[in-house]
This record gives C-alpha cells, structure tokens and sequence, in this order.
C-alpha cells in the first residue's frame, strides 16, 4: 500500500462517494476504486460497503480510516514543520473559526501578531460550528481552532483560554433591561431567541439549564450570536447569550441592554489543536498572542 492510497481511502470515508473523490482529485472512478482494492489486497478484508447513495466504511474500514487519518495529519504537520525550519520566520499560520470569531477574541491579537511576525501571514477558514472545526483540524493542514470547548475528541487537544458568562440580552425598554441580574428560573415562560441548533454553546446552556432544573423555550433560532444580539436589538426577542468581550455588563450599546445570569455555569472557549507539541513556532505564538489579548481583555471588563 502507498501513502497515496491511504489518503485517497480517507477522502472516501468522508465524502460517503467514489465519484465526489475522483472529481475532487480530477481522475477517474475507476483510478479511485484501484487505490481502495489495493488497501483490500494488502489488508486482506473488505473496507468499503456499497449502499445505494454512496459507500460507508466497513467496521476494518473504520479502524484503517481512523488510523490512518491520524497518521496523515502528523505527517503532513511534521513536513509542514521542516519546510518552516528552512525557511525561518517565514511561513503560515492556517485556523479555523467561527463567523464572529476573529472580531470578537481575536481582532488586537492579529494586530500585535502582524508587527512581531511581519513574515508570517494568517490564513483564516470560516466554519459553521466546532464540530466542523474539529473536522478540518482532522482533516486538512491547519494549525489551530478557536472553538466553544465540550467533550473531549479523539485525536484533538483543547484548551481553554477563556470564560465566558451567560447574559440576557434584551431591548432597552423591556422591562427586565433596568435589573442588575436576572436568575434563570424566572425565564422559564419566556420565549427566546435560541442559538445556533446543535452547537456546543447550545448544548452547553441546556445543559446549565439542566442543572438548575430549568427549561427554556424559544419561537426563534440563529445561526450565531452576533444575530441573536441584533434580533433582541430590535425588539424582536429576548436572547441567553455569552458575554462576548467588549460588551459591557450590564451593558449599555444603543437600544441593547445585556443583563447578567450568574446563576448559569459559565461558557469555556478556547483552542483545540492535533498535538501542542507538534505546533510551528509561529503557530504556537499565534495561539498565545490570542490567549494574552483575551486575559487582557478580560481585565478590563
């Protein structure tokens, strides 16, 4: 078997199709399925089962696809690592983030970033949730993640780097706007906002919800915080979001007012990488440039 193989085999496992794979790296079906039948000759079990839209990997199949993913990824990371040691301080720093990320924990990281490291550029992917960043991580050459931090994934590091407390995010003539704190139960018969469906700051608040014995019901969903904020802005609901830095709390930013809710255990972010050990230099103070922007930040609020 050849490492061509076993890269085509993961890129099949995750497509769910031979014929995404062959368009994806402009050859034949056909060239896909012989790298496939080699890992088959060579492991001597059946890897791939055909379905009648697409292929699933066999339960030898997922064994290969985990093992193999991981070994790719470390690989890649280490040439990465070598090409950088020759050329110095130059290179890249590739991460992935959500849609309000860069502005909301990372905007005077970048800046300070830039003037240590003028050589070094930012290349930033935008993903939908941290699922997904923990997906690219796995799957490509990037360095880190900025990511709402949950249960631990296998092959990935996470670390936490700040906390964010809950806040109600209301418009400024409602009548909760003028209280120095709400307590969750007293949401309960309200309609919210809801955040994005199947993320982790969703499934993280649930589950504060859950220890406090509370539930919430929401009429409205979003696709990130920010548009939470600018709904209950607009007086078009009430939202439980995180208090992102440079919001004050309780906060005061036109006709929004943010309300604390210290009786919800508090939201983790941070950043999630393959190995730490094996991060560039520049990536590496990349990700503590960010940290120390958000300490500072932090104690200024």
């Amino acid at each position: 078997m050849t490492l061509d193989d076993l890269r085509v085999f993961v890129a099949v496992c995750r497509a769910g199709s031979l014929s995404a794979v062959a368009r994806e790296l402009d050859c034949t079906q056909s060239a896909v399925s012989q790298h496939v039948k080699r890992l088959e000759r060579e492991t001597g079990v059946s890897l791939l089962e055909r379905q009648p839209r697409g292929v699933v990997p066999t339960r030898a199949g997922r064994v290969l696809e985990a093992a193999a993913a991981e070994g790719i990824a470390g690989l890649d990371l280490a040439l990465r690592r070598l090409r950088e040691m020759v050329d110095g301080e130059s290179g890249s720093v590739r991460v992935a983030t959500g849609a309000t990320t860069v502005r909301h924990f990372m905007a005077d990281a970048v800046v300070a970033f830039r003037r240590q490291h003028p050589r070094v550029s930012l290349e930033f992917r935008t993903e939908s949730s941290s699922r997904a960043c923990f997906d690219a991580l796995a799957d490509s050459t990037l360095d880190l993640a900025w990511i709402t931090l949950g249960a631990p994934v296998r092959g990935i590091e996470q670390r936490s780097v700040r906390e964010l407390p809950w806040v109600l995010a209301v418009r400024a003539d409602d009548p909760l706007a003028a209280r120095s704190s709400v307590e969750a139960a007293e949401l309960q018969d309200l309609r919210l906002i809801r955040l994005p469906p199947n993320s982790t700051s969703a499934a993280h608040l649930d589950a504060a919800c859950a220890e406090l014995g509370v539930r919430f019901a929401f009429d409205t969903s979003v696709a990130d915080w920010d548009t939470a904020l600018l709904l209950a802005e607009l007086g078009l609901g009430r939202a439980v979001v995180p208090a992102l830095p440079g919001l004050p709390v309780p906060g005061d930013r036109g006709d929004l007012r943010l309300v604390p809710l210290p009786g919800l255990r508090p939201l983790s972010v941070g950043w999630a990488v393959r190995r730490w050990e094996a991060l560039s230099p520049p990536a590496r103070a990349f990700a503590d440039t960010v940290a120390e922007s958000c300490r500072d930040t932090a104690a200024h609020d």
